[in-house]
């Protein structure tokens, strides 16, 4: 079973049909024992960073998403679920993240934000299994005002243009993230998931 973390700021519905349509067995659910007992984990997201923390802190799933990283099993966060994966944002006051990943999220500057639309891949992680199959200038569907800037350069997948280079998936281990709608993305975006479904870590 695949678990869809249902924090109330995700397009949720769109992301289990997605999963399920390559394959997977995904179930939308915000109870703590139904994830930990989930073979896969996705944290999708849209909207502030500092209040899906809250809401993750309220529902009591933080320590639910470490748990399930820790243990080694499949995991990926999407859009502002990838953001929440670092330690920090640009985006409001004091706005602190999961911290799985060292580094922050800042706000494009000087560029027209959102960017909303299509744009390209580059492959920067070549063994990076969420992309077996991709081919480097691959087109996803982004839509988002900020981006992640690791820390460690080695955890970057992929990196996109836009007006700047900036790092666009990342991949640790088990761990996952996206900044694009994999579930928008139409085929490129079903073959990601197919990947992410079909998974042995």
């Amino acid at each position: 079973m695949i678990a869809v973390i249902d924090y109330g700021m995700g397009n949720l519905r769109s992301v289990q049909k997605a999963l399920q349509k390559v394959g997977g067995d995904a179930r939308i659910t915000h109870d703590a024992q139904q994830i930990l007992a989930a073979e896969r984990v996705v944290l999708p997201g849209v909207g502030a960073m500092g209040a899906a923390m809250d809401k993750l802190t309220e529902l009591g799933l933080v320590n639910s998403i470490h748990q399930v990283i820790q243990s080694g099993r499949p995991f990926l966060g999407i859009c502002v679920g990838l953001q929440l994966m670092f330690e920090s944002s640009e985006e409001g006051t004091n706005t602190r993240g999961l911290g799985v990943f060292e580094g922050g999220v800042k706000k494009f500057s000087q560029l027209k934000v959102p960017q909303m639309g299509w744009n390209e891949l580059t492959l920067t992680q070549r063994d990076c299994p969420l992309f077996e199959g991709i081919s480097d200038g691959a087109e996803v569907y982004f839509c988002h005002s900020y981006y992640v800037d690791p820390d460690d350069s080695t955890i970057e997948a992929t990196s996109t243009d836009y007006g700047i280079r900036y790092t666009s998936a990342v991949r640790r281990d088990n761990v996952f993230g996206v900044q694009f709608h994999p579930e928008k993305s139409q085929t490129v975006g079903l073959h990601i998931l197919k990947n992410f479904v079909g998974l042995s870590i």
